[in-house]
Formats: structure tokens, C-alpha cells, sequence
């Protein structure tokens, strides 16, 4: 079966713009058929990461998209996008929507946290004047209560579990431990690496201090559900100052400028005809200026001034730097005909693929269809008109036909 779309939980405390983000992320104005999957909560929806579409390089007329989009030769590729519960102090504890947060968190993959970069909301969430509040304090308050969370989840009832490792080999300890933190969609690969990474792998478990598990601990959530930075409001001229602040104080951390409601109306504007506006562009350009009026006017020049700052309005960037460089994901495209770059039934380049950088040929050909992996033969790369076996690993932008001994029409 296709691989299942990541999941971005979009956290942050109330008031910082965090529904508008939600909105301007998930709204698409075009038509997709045949959506990989359907919404079925209130606060899960449908966006999209974008890469250029091969057809360009390839120089064919068009493609013919079955799982995503391609608009004017970009390739926009369906994640879920989770909109978690807000954040407040002792969240962790169950204040608040303490419980309900940490329900939708551990379905996500990666964390986008919106903050409030103009410091117009105090630490409940309330509205304050402008350049009051520190926004620092929320990114490391709502950082806390998410590893505070991670942390009571995984240590409940650890000793006695830690007992059971201690005469294990190596690889049945990370087999163990990712078994019983699967519910937190932890993978065997982020246990294997924040062992290594902490110098527990040397270590029986039972052995571990306190300060020891909670560095394990904090590693894994790293590993396993990164944080994206969403600096919002930078529309609001004090979120200037601080957000030069934030970052100097966070070096390491992937933080994006952005005004989530410049996005949400330039896709409003696209939607009715106004504007031309690919998500993701640094610019736009106005269909209907006759048809505007003045305060239509002035906003679209402001939303035109903030682009050209900062290469855009930062909400396609978020998705996608969460999706390829947090979590580490590719772009592969299977096909049937190599020669044609086809599908079965004749459909140019139909599907785009989600894969996390280091898939092999073989386990693409499981992710395609499970008869397909089981007669796995070899693979060729359609570009290169190369052969390839199953330990091949798939790069960017891959177009792979898989030739197995089980064929399967997909």
C-alpha cells in the first residue's frame, strides 16, 4: 500500500494565530480526485509540500496527477495536518486541554509550534499590547510541557520494564523499548539512535539513573517529533525586534518568519480570481486591479512589501522544511513504463511519494504493493535508463519502475 502522509502537529498556546495558520495551510483552491485520505476530525486537514514537478526537467507537455496537485510545474504532495489542542501551563498534568493535547500528540510526526513573535499574547493567551510579552518564555514553556509529557509517558512503570532488558542482547533492547513507546508513533530507528547518541547502548537499563532516563528520554522526542518554529505574526512591526532576539538565543533551531493571515488572504484573493498566487512564491501578481477597492488596495501592497522581505509569507516554507529537512523525507515517483514515464493506463508520472530519505528499491516496491515486494526483481531508473537492485537507495526526485516476478497493475 502507498506510504501512509506524515503527520504535522500544529501546537501553540490561544490567540497566536495558530487557527489561522491551520486555515491558510489547508486551503487549496484547485480540485484533487482520488485523496489518499479523507478527513474524518474537525481538526485534521489536508496540506500540502511543495517540489518542482519531474515533467518540467523532462520537458513533457504535462502530467497526469492521481495522489497530488501540479500546479504550473509544481508538485504539491498531500501531508495531514493536526491541529492540536491549545497549550497552558501544566498542560502536561491535564490542565486545561492537558488530556486532548496529548491525545492528538501522539499521532504527529513533526511539530510545528506558532508563536506569537509580535508579543501581543500573554502566557494564557490573552491579548496584551504589542512588545509586551516574550515570546521566548512560550516556545521554551510549550517546549517543556511537550518533553514533560513525553517523559511521564514513557517513565510509568519503567524499573520493573528496565529489569526485564538488562540480560538482553543489544538489538532486542531497541526492539523492546520501540515496542512499548509505538503508541507515541516512536520508530525502532529513533530508539537505536538515542541510545547511541546518549551512551546508554553500553548500559544495562535497570542501571540508569534518573538524569540518565530523562536524557534518553528528551533525545527521543527530539528525534521523534522535532519542533518547526512558526514565527507568526511578523506583519506586526515589534515581532521584528524579537524575532532577531529569539534566534540569536536559539541558534540550532529551524525558525520561520511568517504572517499566517497574509497567507490565509492571498489564498482568499487566489480563490475569487484576484490574484495570481502559487503557494510558496515570493511574489504575486494582481488579475483584477479594477475590481478593487481601496482597503483591498493597500492590504495587497502590504502582504506585496512583507513577501519581498522576507521571500514570502512563510507558511509553505514551514510545511516544507518540517517535511524535508526535519523528517527527512523524499520525493520518488513510481511508474510502469520507463520509456514513457507512464503508468499502466497511460497517466504521466500519476504518483508522488513520500519516502524518508534512505528508502531502498525493494521496500519501495512494498510500499507500491505487497505482491510487487514479494517478486522483487530489480528496479530501473527511468531518468538514467539504469538498472538498479534492491539495497538501491532512492534519491530526490527518483523515477522508479519496479520489475518484480508478481506483477501488479497500479
Amino acid at each position: 500500500m502507498p506510504p501512509t502522509p506524515p503527520v504535522i502537529g500544529v501546537i501553540g498556546k490561544t490567540n497566536v494565530g495558530k487557527s489561522t495558520f491551520f486555515s491558510a495551510a489547508t486551503m487549496v483552491p484547485a480540485r484533487i480526485e482520488n485523496r489518499p485520505f479523507v478527513t474524518i476530525e474537525p481538526n485534521i486537514g489536508v496540506a500540502y509540500v511543495r517540489t518542482i514537478c519531474p515533467h518540467v526537467d523532462l520537458g513533457l507537455p504535462k502530467c497526469d496527477p492521481r495522489n497530488s496537485l501540479c500546479v504550473e510545474g509544481f508538485r504539491f504532495i498531500p501531508v495531514k495536518l493536526l491541529d492540536v489542542a491549545g497549550l497552558v501551563k501544566g498542560a502536561h498534568e491535564g490542565r486545561g486541554l492537558g488530556n486532548k493535547f496529548m491525545d492528538d500528540l501522539r499521532q504527529a510526526d513533526v511539530l510545528i509550534h506558532v508563536v506569537d513573535m509580535s508579543g501581543s499574547t500573554d502566557e494564557e493567551g490573552n491579548p496584551v499590547p504589542p512588545g509586551t510579552h516574550d515570546p521566548l518564555e512560550d516556545i521554551l514553556l510549550i517546549e517543556e510541557e511537550v518533553d514533560e509529557w513525553f517523559f511521564s509517558v514513557i517513565r510509568k512503570d519503567w524499573e520493573r520494564f528496565a529489569r526485564g532488558l538488562d540480560n538482553l542482547p543489544l538489538d532486542d533492547v531497541i526492539s523492546s523499548i520501540a515496542q512499548r513507546v509505538s503508541g507515541l508513533s516512536i520508530r525502532r530507528e529513533h530508539v537505536a539512535k538515542a541510545l547511541r547518541e546518549t551512551g546508554l547502548d553500553r548500559k544495562k537499563p535497570s542501571s540508569w539513573s534518573v538524569d540518565e532516563l530523562r536524557g534518553f528520554i528528551m533525545r527521543l522526542r527530539k528525534l521523534s517529533k522535532p519542533i518547526l518554529i512558526l514565527a507568526n505574526k511578523m506583519d506586526i512591526p515589534e515581532a521584528r525586534v524579537n524575532f532577531e532576539r529569539v534566534k540569536e538565543a536559539l541558534p540550532d533551531r529551524v525558525i520561520i518568519p511568517a504572517s499566517s493571515v497574509f497567507e490565509l488572504a492571498l489564498k482568499k484573493a487566489w480563490k475569487g480570481g484576484y490574484v495570481h498566487y502559487i503557494p510558496g512564491d515570493s511574489s504575486f501578481s494582481v488579475l483584477k486591479p479594477n475590481e478593487l477597492n481601496e482597503k483591498q488596495r493597500k492590504a495587497l501592497d502590504r502582504i506585496s512589501s512583507f513577501m519581498k522581505e522576507f521571500g514570502g509569507t512563510g507558511v509553505q516554507e514551514a510545511l516544507n522544511r518540517a517535511v524535508f529537512e526535519l523528517l527527512k523525507m523524499i520525493v520518488v515517483y513510481p511508474v510502469e513504463d520507463p520509456h514513457k514515464y507512464t503508468d499502466g493506463y497511460g497517466n504521466v508520472l500519476p504518483d508522488a511519494y513520500l519516502v524518508r530519505e534512505g528508502t531502498t528499491a525493494e521496500e519501495l516496491a512494498y510500499l507500491i504493493h505487497t505482491d510487487l515486494g514479494k517478486g522483487f526483481l530489480y528496479a530501473v531508473l527511468a531518468r538514467e535508463g539504469k538498472r538498479v537492485g534492491g539495497s538501491y537507495i532512492l534519491k530526490d526526485g527518483d523515477i522508479v519502475k519496479v520489475v518484480s516476478a508478481k506483477a501488479s497493475r497500479h
